[in-house]
């Protein structure tokens, strides 16, 4: 990958900004890609060249050595010109597995198909072209911008005979994919449009949708499916390597388009998602728009599914951090993202989410469902206007664990609790495991039910979702009813085998790597080494120690300080 070359010296005072190297210079830097792509393509050279290598070519005219994101995916200088080509090239790879135009003629499909793969590598090209146009600002030295729905540009660098350019990131850039419509009059010449609109009305269409992110999904578009997948796979990629090179990178920040996408394709073709009807996951009501919740998060799950997104996390509660941060979700007055509702004629409270606009789930639909006469939070407010919890219930003894987890949802008297914490050992014998306090355990339904608190992963947003969702199912088991413990709890906190993640396909020092940089881990010695050696179900066996602070349901003060032990 290209860098942006320095002055003399090896670190510089000021901006160096990016040199203005030809075309070719460019593209000789991508000579591996652009011959697997060639491969792909499956045409002689003459072909390739007039058709594909042609509009790489348009597309690095326009994007030059601009980088994707500033300090996330792709973010070196020739990042946006790579993630264009690699997006294009796996787009164009799937379309060996699909047949377009299916109930055409075979004498027809003959003549569609090299269209329509054409107009996947179109889209898989141009699809983060739209960060040009709002996320960037491009100057030249005397500080003249770069106009940039005009020309591409290398062609205003050539026109202002620059040598060099510099970049500057808007502040606060929304992701406006619609502006893409407007790059691809840059990359596409009107002749190659009107090659894949002959004898046809819907692949242009189709491309437009795909690029401005339109895409109606009642209309199947089977190429905006292959560049959302591709496009999803590169990113992962990029993501992960970048966590064994540069540091950590920002996970979740492109995961937005896919969520909202998968929440509107719900809105529309599942009849669960029908708003306010019995049962429903959406309800409608004059004070917003609300989702039941994790029930909402199980649909969106099979849906991401379906779609074979990589990268795409899995737990319900990653899913509503990343769409909180994004604005898509909107927290209480008191910042607590979980709102509950009661919907009409029913007797039961529920939990949602509150999306902060409707257009979000009902974008493109001819007509918005009417709303409820009443508000589904204003009964509630009526009810507990101090918006206490409800009394605790009385402790209920639950099994024991597996070795290595005596788990005891109530705590017993403070005594006995004592007890076991002076028990505890420097070797980080096994604990019982901390219970949530009793106001967590009150009822939250009518009449008044007993229930169990509920042991789960709360990681920052900033953990690798790879690394979360792996974290999450080995926490989770040390609920009732969960299976084998495949965790326990030590003094300082939850021991955690490191061959758990390798059973889920991760290498433990990505692993390692992922926790300590959002500073979840709790070491043995204050100095040492972040994993240790315990006894875990009779087995000698190295893990790592999650601090409790991220563990919920559990109780803080059962146990030990790192610092009281003096470590």
């Amino acid at each position: 990958m290209l860098a942006p070359s320095l002055p003399h010296s090896t670190f510089a005072s000021s901006d160096p900004g990016f040199e203005a190297l030809p075309i070719d210079a460019l593209l000789s830097q991508n000579d591996d890609l652009i011959a697997r792509i060639k491969l792909c393509h499956g045409s002689d050279r003459t072909e390739f060249e007039q058709t594909i290598l042609s509009l790489i070519r348009r597309y690095a005219n326009l994007v030059h050595l601009l980088p994707a994101t500033s300090d996330n995916y792709f973010c070196t200088p020739g990042g946006l010109l790579r993630l264009g080509m690699e997006v294009s090239f796996f787009s164009l790879q799937g379309t060996d597995a699909h047949i377009f135009s299916g109930r055409s003629t075979i004498s027809a499909r003959r003549h569609l198909e090299p269209r329509w793969r054409l107009a996947t590598f179109v889209a898989g090209l141009c699809c983060e072209a739209h960060r040009v146009l709002s996320h960037i600002i491009v100057t030249n030295a005397p500080g003249d911008v770069w106009p940039a729905y005009l020309l591409s540009l290398s062609d205003w660098l050539m026109e202002r005979q620059a040598d060099r350019y510099f970049l500057r990131w808007r502040p606060h850039a929304i992701e406006t994919r619609s502006l893409g419509v407007f790059t691809l009059a840059h990359v596409v010449p009107p002749t190659v449009m009107h090659y894949l609109a002959e004898d046809n009305t819907v692949i242009v269409p189709h491309l437009m949708g795909s690029v401005s992110g339109i895409s109606q999904h009642r209309d199947h578009n089977v190429l905006d499916e292959l560049v959302r997948r591709s496009l999803a796979l590169v990113i992962d990629r990029n993501l992960l390597a970048n966590a064994d090179r540069y540091g950590t990178p920002q996970y979740g920040s492109h995961l937005e388009r896919y969520l909202v996408d998968a929440l509107r394709h719900l809105a529309v073709s599942n009849s669960g998602w029908q708003a306010n009807r019995e049962k429903s996951r959406v309800w409608f009501g004059p004070d917003g728009l609300f989702l039941a919740w994790p029930s909402a998060a199980e649909d969106l799950q099979k849906q991401l599914d379906a779609a074979q997104l990589p990268g795409i996390p899995k737990a319900p509660e990653t899913i509503m951090e990343v769409l909180l941060l994004a604005g898509v979700f909107e927290p209480t007055p008191a910042g607590v993202p979980i709102w509950v509702i009661q919907p009409p004629g029913g007797k039961a409270k529920i939990d949602a989410v509150k999306l902060s606009s409707q257009a979000i789930l009902f974008a493109g639909h001819n007509s918005l469902p009417p709303p409820l006469a009443e508000s589904l939070t204003s009964s509630l407010r009526n009810d507990h206007p101090s918006e206490q919890a409800a009394e605790p219930v009385a402790p209920q003894p639950i099994p024991d664990g597996p070795p290595g987890t005596q788990l005891s949802l109530i705590p017993g008297n403070a005594e006995q609790n004592q007890q076991a914490s002076n028990n505890q050992d420097t070797q980080g014998e096994a604990a019982p495991l901390p219970t949530a306090s009793p106001s967590a355990l009150a009822s939250t339904s009518d009449a008044q039910t007993t229930q169990q608190a509920t042991i789960g992963l709360q990681a920052p947003l900033r953990l690798n979702p790879v690394v979360r969702d792996a974290l999450t199912e080995v926490v989770n088991t040390l609920n009732t009813g969960a299976g084998p413990a495949q965790c326990c709890t030590v003094a300082f906190g939850v021991f955690v085998p490191l061959h758990e993640f390798e059973r889920r396909g991760i290498q433990p020092s990505m692993a390692l790597r992922a926790l300590s940089d959002v500073h979840m881990l709790v070491r043995a010695q204050c100095k040492g080494p972040p994993t240790t050696s315990r006894d875990f179900n009779g087995t000698p066996t190295v893990g790592l120690t999650i601090d409790p602070r991220f563990i919920s349901g559990v109780d803080m003060e059962a146990f030990a300080s790192p610092e009281a032990q003096g470590e």
